[in-house]
């Protein structure tokens, strides 16, 4: 606790001088890290043997003139560039696919040669691809890239895009194999492999968005047997090769209900962490609120867009501050666990920020704030180094450019390190609330908290010198010199004494175009739960929960009232076993050998694992617009006999009206209870008539459920 300005001076400056420390975090938990996505083929050629490999001769470039061709990066590349990422507070690599890839050259309307440089037309998903590791499409480069990054503290997450395979109308239309063997493809689908449905029209239509085409790439059928077997046991293999979390591919356009069984067949098997792509630009978007209710039960977390729109918008196109808060303000109203949302600035798939805005100082401060905000931050490769081509607006491909640069001494590089260091040190950072306590157009002063952990940051994207007045934290009472030592051009503070968290501020002059972050940690206290991952789980599957104060000496673990066998206990981390309790949400607590029991944090407990199973109803009872079929029943994957729209299941789909179906995960082995009702627009329930449906879900593959409505 800080009293007197030399003694802030001292604590600040040691703080910034420490090595980032590489704690040992179990991938459940990724609210410390900072994420970089690489890519691959785009960051650095580590060997020029796997550049032009015979069976996919003739996609390279060697003169990088080609935007649409292989350049050379590689997987050797990246692990050869491991001591930089470290260096700078990396603390995890998200590659793109490194799946075997589109083998053929689709020209372009110019008859120039395109390829799947940036991974996203997996041919066979337990393959490596031979631009990116060897000739033989083995592991070996990649099982060295893993064993680099985890040696230097660095997690791997590898991009997964169970969505579809290659291209459905030209090259190998959409062939798919399984570790060599074929399976099929789009033209000659006899088994049923894949959705033969047009490219989406309608981004806004559940069933399109799920069931049509994503740009004339293949549409897997995720409810056959064979293609959800095969997904999982591909996500399987990556986790035998020791990854630690999975960027999922197109989450909007994968069938939402399989991919809850995809999370928690990856979870059984082990420790990970799942986010996901699902793109809209705001809180307003007609399919936000499905992409909350997603994300709060299926147990993958996604990319944050809204809050990616609303930082483009302020610190790229000088909107109000107050954009930024809205979002937060909203998500944390949505999201049961907003801050596992991964938060960026940009991605492979928009322009850069500085294509955007070439301002450096604009993004020194929105790298600040993705830094030290709630969510887990993700740095798209070469932004510390000022990368981007502006060609045609810098979109893509012009956003994907080669790393030209691997400086250890720009601002960014540096910023990202420190911060790094802070949200791997101070947990009000990851795990704290988020406060807005100054907000105008141009300057935004936000505070985190978690108990007696606090942060907080001033920004002033103005040209001139803010006067903030009347300003509260609940830094304790103390002068604070700014943790980033003047590297953004920030100020001083002294705070003085006040009542219920809300110490003022001596008035101050912000400088322009500055970040300031100040910050103080406690010691002792009671035990403080900011984490538990997966936040869904059966009885038997292993759970990290993350805090401090738990102390040394192991204490124990509550489900509820029941106690969890407890796999090992460090102050800040504790792994623990899901016990047998009946199926639904519990609250989580901890408490230490001195008795101190911590708060609670929300866990669902699930019935058993999960199988997907395709529910359909005929001539449900008459809709208007607005108003929808949903599925409710007996166990808490079937929502507990809920009957809102954010708990029960769905809405239905319904391609052949009045007939409505969905594909949703229930526990196998169990005969469950069903009904289908009707929530109208005004949020009137329906129910169908007669006795409940019953069902004996499956031991495992896939199942289906057809029943009439009854009246």
């Amino acid at each position: 606790m800080l009293r007197a300005s030399k003694k802030a001076l001292l604590a600040s400056f040691l703080f910034i001088l420490m090595p980032l420390v590489q704690v040992s975090t179990l991938a459940a938990d990724f609210k410390r890290e900072v994420i970089y996505q690489i890519i691959t083929d785009r960051f650095f050629d580590g060997s020029s043997a796997n550049n032009n490999p015979a069976q996919s001769a003739g996609l390279y470039d060697s003169t990088k003139t080609n935007w649409r061709a292989y350049w050379g990066g590689d997987l050797a590349g990246i692990q050869q560039k491991m001591s930089y990422l470290a260096g700078m507070g990396v603390t995890a690599v998200w590659i793109s696919p490194h799946v075997d890839n589109l083998n053929i050259n689709i020209p372009d309307g110019n008859g120039n040669p395109t390829a799947s440089y940036h991974g996203y037309q997996g041919r066979d998903f337990k393959r490596v691809e031979e631009h990116s590791g060897n000739a033989s499409n083995t592991w070996t480069e990649f099982d060295a890239l893993v064993t680099a990054a985890h040696a230097n503290g660095i997690k791997v997450i590898v991009d997964f895009a169970p969505n579809h395979s290659t291209q459905d109308n030209a090259g190998e239309f959409g062939a798919l194999y399984d570790n060599g063997t074929f399976l099929g493809n789009y033209t000659t689908d006899t088994n049923g492999y894949f959705h033969h449905n047009g490219n989406i029209s309608n981004w806004d239509d559940r069933y399109q968005v799920q069931y049509y085409t994503l740009f004339n790439l293949a549409d897997l059928n995720q409810e056959h047997a064979t293609i959800d077997a095969y997904m999982k046991s591909a996500a399987q293999l990556y986790q035998q090769h020791g990854v630690d979390g999975f960027r999922i591919d197109a989450i909007k356009h994968i069938t939402w209900g399989w991919q809850y069984s995809l999370a928690n067949s990856i979870y059984t098997y082990g420790d990970s962490f799942l986010f996901g792509e699902w793109y809209q630009t705001s809180t307003g978007d007609p399919l936000y609120r499905d992409s909350y209710k997603y994300a709060n039960k299926s147990g993958i977390s996604m990319l944050d867009f809204p809050l990616n729109t609303a930082i483009r918008n302020v610190f790229g196109s000088n909107a109000n501050f107050s954009e930024i808060e809205n979002v937060l303000t909203a998500e944390a109203s949505n999201f049961t666990w907003d801050e596992d949302l991964v938060t960026f600035i940009d991605n492979h798939d928009m322009t850069r920020f500085l294509s955007l805005l070439n301002n450096n100082t604009r993004l020194h401060q929105a790298l600040a704030f993705i830094l030290t905000q709630r969510g887990v931050p993700c740095i798209y490769y070469g932004t510390e180094q000022y990368l981007h081509n502006d060609t045609s607006g810098g979109g893509d491909p012009y956003n994907r450019p080669m790393m030209n640069a691997f400086s250890t001494s720009t601002t960014a590089y540096t910023l990202t390190n420190r911060l790094s260091t802070l949200r791997r040190n101070n947990t009000a950072v990851p795990y704290g609330s988020h406060q807005q306590r100054w907000v105008n157009n141009d300057v935004y002063v936000y505070e985190r908290k978690f108990n007696g952990n606090v942060v907080l940051v001033a920004i002033n994207k103005g040209a001139g010198a803010a006067q903030v007045t009347g300003l509260n934290t609940s830094l304790p009472v103390g002068t604070y010199n700014d943790y980033l030592t003047t590297l953004l051009a920030g100020t001083s503070i002294s705070v003085g004494s006040g009542s219920g968290g809300n110490n003022p501020v001596t008035a101050f002059s912000l400088p322009a175009n500055s970040v300031s972050v100040w910050q103080t940690t406690e010691t002792g206290g009671f035990p403080q739960v900011g984490s538990v991952g997966p936040t869904v789980g059966q009885p038997g599957v292993k759970v990290t929960i993350g805090g401090k104060n738990f102390g040394s000496t192991q204490g124990t673990v509550k489900f509820g009232t029941t106690n969890a066998t407890v796999t090992s206990w460090s102050s800040t981390k504790i792994v623990a076993t899901v016990p047998v309790v009946t199926n639904g949400n519990y609250n989580v607590t901890v408490t230490n050998s001195s008795s101190q029991v911590s708060n609670g944090i929300q866990f669902t407990v699930l019935t058993a694992k999960l199988i997907p199973v395709t529910f359909t109803v005929y001539n449900a009872s008459p809709t208007q617009t607005g108003d929808y079929i949903f599925l409710t029943g007996n166990t808490v994957e079937l929502s507990n006999w809920a009957t809102t729209w954010d708990a029960a299941v769905g809405p239905l789909l319904t391609p052949n009206y009045p007939n409505w179906f969905i594909n949703t995960s229930v526990p196998a082995g169990q005969t469950i209870q069903f009904k289908f009702i009707k929530i109208s627009a005004s949020g009137a329930v329906t129910w169908e008539a007669g006795a409940n449906h019953t069902y004996t879900v499956p031991s495992s593959g896939v199942g289906f459920v057809n029943v009439n409505w009854q009246y």
